[in-house]
């Protein structure tokens, strides 16, 4: 099926569609894909509220701010001027262009204003949806356990729901992180740094020292990375000790490692 260029790839617009069939795990039996998009609405609306913002929302699940923005809207959580008066013109049987040439917005900025009316039965666009659920509430987990017991199996734990999820140094720089299986299938204590183009390693023991570190002085602001302390790849500790809820930083602080340079 094909879609008008900027559709949103969750917006069904006929009766599913036929393809050649996905190479790899077969879907589960109890595949339902409603219940899961509105796992995915419930999930949103919740870290929204949390969050009260569309940017960070979409960071903690991997998804578009567009996508968020809709899923909010679809939702009933955020109520948008643009969307009644597309709503409005759509009553009175003006089309697509009609709107467009009234609003003065783009076919694809319409769509982020509008609910979605059906979901795509597509598995494997339902199960990354479902997918994104999972691994955020995997790190909520992780990051809830690490604060009722700060134990190095705890952070360790925190270490293996982040991978890939998109950090800010103190600085603003952003950088992911990743970890590599070694020859028994267990991950290695290394965590891969993605800075863009800058790539390079973070050793365990360097989090981990950064750890201890920070527990000692649990009371402490720290304005700065190299408070905590003169470790070997700090500024990137500091941003998971941070994120995972073991440190503290002031706000200025805070908006730099939320991106917000």
């Amino acid at each position: 099926m094909e879609h008008h260029q900027g559709q949103d790839p969750l917006e069904e617009t006929g009766k599913g569609s036929s393809g050649a069939r996905r190479v790899g795990r077969p879907p589960k039996k109890d595949y339902n894909a409603d219940a899961l998009m509105e796992e995915l609405i419930d999930e949103v609306v919740q870290v929204y509220r949390e969050k009260r913002e569309i940017k960070a929302t979409a960071r903690e699940l991997s998804l578009p701010p567009n996508k968020v923005k809709k899923l909010l809207i679809t939702g009933g959580e955020l109520v948008c001027p643009e969307t009644e008066r597309i709503l409005k013109l759509k009553e009175q049987g003006k089309s697509m262009e009609e709107i467009q040439s009234a609003l003065g917005l783009s076919y694809s900025a319409i769509h982020t204003y509008l609910p979605y009316s059906k979901v795509i039965y597509k598995m494997d666009q339902v199960s990354q949806n479902a997918e994104r659920v999972k691994r955020y509430k995997d790190r909520r987990e992780a990051v809830a356990r690490l604060k009722r017991d700060c134990t190095e199996e705890n952070l360790w734990s925190c270490i293996l729901a982040f991978q890939e999820y998109p950090f800010h140094t103190s600085s603003g720089l952003p950088f992911t992180y990743t970890l590599k299986r070694g020859r028994s299938g267990a991950f290695t204590r290394e965590l891969f740094i993605d800075r863009r183009a800058n790539s390079k390693s973070l050793a365990w023991s360097s989090v981990r020292i950064a750890f201890e570190k920070a527990l000692e002085k649990r009371e402490t602001v720290f304005t700065r990375p190299k408070e905590v302390g003169d470790i070997r790849g700090i500024s990137y500790s500091y941003s998971l000790l941070w994120r995972f809820g073991v440190i503290r930083v002031p706000k200025e602080v805070e908006e730099k490692l939320r991106g917000k340079n």
